[in-house]
C-alpha cells in the first residue's frame, strides 16, 4: 500500500519531503505544489477491510444416485430437472424409484414391519415430512418399523404408481441428504442395463452457493459469518455470508488454495446460471465511528509516516496522521491525527 501511495504522489507531482514532519507543519502555512489537485472530505463512520476474490456461482452439494436393484433403465430425467422428495426420480424395469430425504445411512436392505435401525428412522422421518402420517401418529425420530410406518408407506407407494405392499424393497427408494435435488448429469442410458450399485445420475441441491479458491496463506483472513458482496455476471451485486472455510489445502498450478463457500442472502437475485464466474468482496474486518480519507490524500513524509493536507478558509496545513484499516474496494483508509475532524477538506490529486 505504501508503494501504491508513493506511486500516486509521484505521478501527480505532489510528493512532499519534510525534514521535521512533526514540527510546525500543523500550523496554517502555504503548501507549494504545481500539481493539479481537488478536495475530498474527512468522513466519520464504519470502515471495512475487504478481500476481492474470483468465485464460481452454482448450487451446493454433489450427490451420486446409486441404483441398488439393477435392471433395464426405462425412464430418466433431463439435466436441469428439479425433483422433490416423494417423486419418482427414474424408472427401472418400468417401476419408479422414489426420492426420499435421509442423511443417516445409505439403503442396504429391504425394510418391513418389525425391523429397527437408523435406516428405518430416516424412512419414518421422510413419511412424516411428506404428510403421510402426523407426528402424533408416527414419531419421526423412531427407529422402529411399526403399523403406522406400514400404512404411510403403502399410501406413498400407491401415489407414485407402485403396488402398495407396505414394504420397502432394496432399490425402490433413493435416500439423499436434501429434500430437493437438481439433476446435473445423467450417466445411465435409457434402454441400457444398470447393475446393482451402479451410478445412474449426479445431482446437486437447489441451494445457491458461491465457491472461492482462496490462497491458503490468506485462510486466517476469512471466517464463517463474514459478510460479502457478490458481483454477478449481469453487473448487479447482492449480499452473502461465508458459510465455511476449508481446512484442507489443494495444490493448483497457481499455488495452494482452500475452498471458501458462500451462501447468497438473496438466492433469487442470483438467477439460475450454473458455474458462472463472479467476483466476491469479503469483509474480513470492520471498525466503527472512525475518521477516514481517500487513500490518495495520504502524503508520504521524508522521515517516515504520512500526513494529509487540510484546507480551511483558504489556508493549507499539513496534519501528520496514523493509518488504520484500509478499505481497498472503496479506496479509503482510517486515519487519526491531532486536530483532524469530520467534515474538513483534504487535498487529493485531481481526477
Amino acid at each position: 500500500m505504501v508503494a501504491v501511495v508513493v506511486a500516486i504522489l509521484v505521478a501527480a507531482g505532489a510528493g512532499i519531503a519534510l525534514a521535521d514532519p512533526f514540527g510546525a507543519q500543523t500550523k496554517a502555512a502555504p503548501v507549494e505544489s504545481t500539481a493539479r489537485t481537488g478536495l475530498a472530505r474527512v468522513t466519520e463512520g464504519t470502515l471495512s477491510a475487504r478481500t476481492l476474490e474470483n468465485g464460481t456461482l452454482g448450487y451446493a452439494g454433489d450427490y451420486q444416485v446409486v441404483d441398488k436393484a439393477g435392471g433395464t433403465v426405462t425412464e430418466l430425467p433431463d439435466v436441469g430437472r428439479v425433483a422433490g422428495q416423494g417423486e419418482a426420480l427414474y424408472r427401472v424395469d418400468g417401476k419408479p424409484v422414489i426420492l426420499l430425504r435421509g442423511a443417516h445411512t445409505s439403503v442396504y436392505r429391504d425394510l418391513s414391519w418389525g425391523m429397527e435401525g437408523v435406516d428405518v428412522k430416516q424412512l419414518n422421518a421422510a413419511l412424516v415430512a411428506l404428510g403421510y402420517a402426523t407426528r402424533d401418529e408416527l414419531d419421526p425420530d423412531s427407529n422402529y418399523f411399526g403399523r403406522q410406518t406400514y400404512y404411510a408407506l403403502t399410501e406413498l407407494q400407491e401415489d407414485v404408481g407402485l403396488t402398495g405392499t407396505g414394504q420397502l424393497p432394496l432399490g425402490q427408494a433413493v435416500f439423499l441428504p436434501t429434500k430437493e435435488i437438481r439433476i446435473t448429469k445423467v450417466i445411465a442410458v435409457r434402454g441400457g442395463s444398470v447393475a446393482p450399485g451402479g451410478v445412474v445420475l449426479r445431482a446437486s441441491s437447489t441451494r445457491r452457493q458461491v465457491t472461492v479458491a482462496l490462497s491458503a496463506s490468506r485462510q486466517s483472513d476469512v471466517a464463517a459469518g463474514d459478510k460479502v458482496t457478490i458481483s454477478l455476471p449481469n453487473g448487479r451485486t447482492t449480499p452473502g455470508v461465508v458459510s465455511s472455510v476449508g481446512k484442507v489445502a489443494t495444490k493448483a498450478d497457481d499455488g495452494t488454495t482452500v475452498e471458501v463457500r458462500i451462501r447468497p442472502s438473496r438466492p433469487k437475485a442470483t438467477g439460475r446460471l450454473d458455474q458462472a464466474p463472479v467476483q466476491v468482496s469479503i469483509v474480513s474486518e470492520t471498525v466503527e465511528d472512525v475518521l477516514s480519507v481517500p487513500v490518495n490524500a495520504l502524503l508520504a513524509l521524508a522521515g517516515g509516516g504520512y500526513a494529509v493536507e487540510v484546507v480551511e478558509g483558504g489556508a493549507h496545513r499539513l496534519v501528520p496522521v496514523e493509518t488504520g484499516l484500509f478499505d481497498d474496494s472503496e479506496g479509503t483508509v482510517e486515519v487519526t491525527g491531532e486536530g483532524l475532524v469530520a467534515g474538513q477538506n483534504v487535498v487529493v490529486p485531481a481526477s
